[in-house]
Formats: structure tokens, C-alpha cells, sequence
């Protein structure tokens, strides 16, 4: 396996697989549902439409995460602010609290992975992994807004 697709290929597979979270426990969050949290935070209200499009996940799938993240708390379902007949999602002050203390728990193991490495080093993978995802949301379709933080210089 030498082929340089099939090594990217090799750790994309290890890198999907690792939790990056230091521990496990009653409180932590599932990963569909710190997907879901970031997207609406960083999208607004969303429908299930919505949603299955912006995640490329079929509805009866979003239905049954939503449905578990509302009886959990995290988000909740409200009229279309704009008067469209399909209710949308949001995310409540409980939803952001634990997405907040999920991000902490996955930025401070990060931190201390990349503890050793230098600046440049980290602005360099910040870099292949932003154009790595943004070649793929361009050929899928499927875009994911980023914060203004989080854009590069040149925008």
C-alpha cells in the first residue's frame, strides 16, 4: 500500500476513529449530535429539509436524532420565524452549554496533542485539513459554513 491515496485513504480511517474526547462518561455527547449542535449553531434554524441536505443524512435518520435531542434537552422545535409551513430546530441555552463543554474537552486533548509541535506546523495542518474539506464539500455539494474565525486570510 503505497500508493499516496491509499495512505491518506489508511489515516483518514484512523483519524475517524479516534475520540479525541479524554474520557467517556454518562454525560458525553454522541458525535451525530455534536455534528448536528455545531451546524445549527453556526446555520441558525434549520428543518428536517434542511438539515438532510446541509448533513447528507436521509430524513427518518435527522428525525430520529432529533427526536433524542429534544427529549435530552439540547434542542427544540418552534414555528418557522418566517411563516413557512416546516418547523424548525434550535439550539437551547442547555444545548449550548454542552456543545461548549464538549468543544473544551476536545480542544484541551488537542492542545495537549499538539503541544510539541511548532506554530507553523499546526497553521500548516489547519490548512491541508480546511482545503482537504472544502475539495470535498465543492464535489459533494454540501457545503459547511465556517465562522469568520475561522476563514482564511485572504477572505
Amino acid at each position: 500500500m503505497d500508493k499516496a491515496t491509499q495512505l491518506v485513504e489508511f489515516e483518514t480511517m484512523l483519524l475517524g476513529r479516534h475520540s479525541l474526547r479524554s474520557r467517556r462518561g454518562p454525560d458525553a455527547m454522541e458525535r451525530s449530535a455534536y455534528i448536528l449542535l455545531s451546524r445549527l449553531r453556526i446555520g441558525g434554524l434549520m428543518s428536517i429539509g434542511q438539515l438532510s441536505d446541509a448533513l447528507g443524512l436521509d430524513a427518518s435518520t435527522l428525525n430520529r436524532q432529533t427526536a433524542t435531542m429534544m427529549r435530552s434537552g439540547t434542542i427544540e422545535r418552534i414555528p418557522d420565524p418566517e411563516g413557512g409551513m416546516a418547523r424548525k430546530f434550535r439550539v437551547t441555552s442547555q444545548g449550548e452549554r454542552r456543545l461548549n463543554a464538549e468543544r473544551a474537552l476536545i480542544v484541551d486533548a488537542l492542545d495537549s496533542i499538539l503541544a510539541d509541535w511548532p506554530a507553523e506546523d499546526i497553521a500548516a495542518f489547519v490548512g491541508y485539513l480546511r482545503r482537504f474539506n472544502t475539495d470535498i464539500e465543492r464535489r459533494s455539494g454540501e457545503y459547511w459554513p465556517r465562522p469568520l474565525a475561522a476563514q482564511p486570510a485572504d477572505h
